[in-house]
């Protein structure tokens, strides 16, 4: 078995014009154009959060009183939220534990 080592006198740091030029010379690695961008799915901001607190849709949903069927549909992409479900789902990602306790006060 053969041990092969690496001078760094050997190794040349590429320039950050250099790695752009290379990186662009990659057929195979093409930066995103806006129409690669708009047939994207992108992956709904309920679901990103949801999973960023490793809760379930069933708990997610009992935790936040939100109805279960249109969690999913959010998830899917069937529905999206209104301006202010938007703002809270922000809410929930900023204070998850806060909004959990102010919304189970009286329970």
């Amino acid at each position: 078995m053969s041990r092969t080592t690496t001078s760094s006198k050997t190794l040349r740091p590429m320039t950050a014009a250099a790695i752009e030029a290379a990186a662009r010379a990659d057929r195979d690695a093409q930066p995103l154009t806006a129409e690669d961008l708009k047939r994207m799915k992108r992956t709904p901001q309920a679901k990103i959060i949801r999973r960023a607190l490793a809760l379930t849709q069933e708990e997610f949903a009992v935790c936040y009183h939100i109805p279960l069927g249109t969690l999913r549909d959010w998830e899917q992409g069937r529905a999206q939220p209104d301006r202010p479900t938007q703002a809270y789902l922000k809410i929930i990602a900023c204070e998850p534990e806060r909004v959990e306790r102010l919304l189970n006060q009286g329970t």
